[in-house]
């Protein structure tokens, strides 16, 4: 399935004021934290990542301001305080390799300290809002004009379509031998049974299908080991968990019409709201040369648009020797800062979480926060 992104000339005014509104109502702490995996479910993120409940303040927590930030320093968590913030959302986890100690020492452990004191949660989703069809690698696709896209890296559901991860199907010929088989196979747990008739060779037989975990599997293989007269034409499939609409890491975007390279590093600037960007130009081609086809990653790029065909990989930061191999092959590269392809997405999140929420807390965004890296 595809999806259509539409840059228009829409002009909005949204006005949000950092003053806790007396007219907005508290959420209990763990309410909140269910709403918001409703939003983007945690088990999108990669298994390698730290996302969810980072800090938490001693129950009961009520949380009237939510704070939106991309990364949590030291400044915006000042500045956070000084806001009377409750749960501090910040996009990058703060913590994420273990700290075996906190004190005063290091600019991390002097934020949970001052979380704790001050009784602020805080909460990260990171590559949940990555993979999300609403998140972050969606709202860059935003700046490149009208396009399709889909995900580079779909993501699959959590669950089997069915109960188990392995299918074993078999063939019976008599009904003595049927009544035995299913008798056995209904004593092992974990198993699902269907059957249905079949012909082979004008001769009438009985398809058994077997859904079951890696544990039955084992059992059902040693029974039809110890019982080759019951069976024939044996097969073992290994299930997969399907894929999810529009979810999942990067975009491959297929712009619907094809634009120079000049014009879309113009798109991406304003979008980005970035007077200067990286440029590395693919052998062959010049500023001239038109674009159809973009693959984009936020942040870091280089693993999620590894061997992608395009005439445009856009992200924050790739290695030296990944721009060198995209170039080797034709391919533009655009780099913005790690960051500066992820920040703008706060404010539709401030604005998509208002109403996911239902306007029930106040939603206020760190006007401190920035990319670390500038231009001068």
């Amino acid at each position: 399935m595809l999806s259509r992104v539409l840059l228009t000339p829409t002009t909005i005014r949204l006005v949000h004021s950092p003053i806790c509104s007396s007219s907005r109502s508290f959420m209990d702490l763990k309410v909140l934290l269910s709403s918001l995996n409703d939003f983007a479910s945690l088990s999108l993120a990669e298994s390698w990542d730290n996302v969810g409940l980072l800090v938490e303040p001693s129950p009961p927590h009520t949380v009237n301001t939510l704070f939106l930030t991309n990364d949590l320093t030291e400044e915006v968590m000042e500045e956070a305080l000084q806001k009377k913030s409750d749960l501090i959302l910040s996009y990058h986890p703060p913590i994420f390799r273990p700290l075996t100690h906190i004190t005063w020492k290091t600019w991390k452990e002097r934020l949970v300290i001052q979380a704790l004191e001050n009784r602020v949660g805080i909460y990260s989703p990171h590559t949940a809002y990555d993979a999300a069809p609403q998140g972050v690698n969606s709202w860059l696709a935003k700046g490149l004009g009208v396009c399709t896209s889909r995900p580079i890296h779909p993501s699959k559901a959590t669950n089997y379509p069915t109960g188990g991860t392995h299918r074993v199907e078999f063939s019976v010929n008599s009904t003595q031998h049927l009544d035995k088989v299913i008798s056995a196979v209904k004593e092992i747990a974990n198993i699902s049974i269907t059957s249905f008739s079949t012909r082979t060779d004008d001769e009438e037989q009985t398809r058994i299908s077997l859904n079951c975990s890696q544990e039955a599997l084992l059992q059902v293989m040693a029974f039809l080991s110890q019982n080759r007269q019951f069976y024939q034409k044996t097969e073992i499939l290994l299930l997969e968990k399907p894929p999810l609409p529009q979810t999942g890491m990067g975009r491959l975007c297929t712009l619907d019409e094809p634009a120079s390279l000049a014009t879309m590093i113009e798109r991406i600037k304003r979008h980005l709201k970035l007077a200067h960007v990286r440029l590395a130009l693919g052998v062959g081609r010049t500023l001239e040369s038109p674009v159809r086809v973009v693959a984009l990653c936020a942040g870091s790029g280089s693993t999620v648009l590894q061997g992608v065909e395009a005439d445009l990989y856009l992200t924050g930061e790739m290695s030296h020797h990944d721009v060198l191999d995209a170039a080797s092959q034709g391919i533009n590269v655009i780099l913005c800062e790690h960051s500066n392809t992820e920040r703008g997405f706060l404010s539709d999140l401030r604005d998509m979480l208002g109403a996911h929420l239902e306007n029930k807390i106040n939603i206020i965004l760190s006007e401190r926060d920035r990319d670390p890296l500038h231009v001068i």
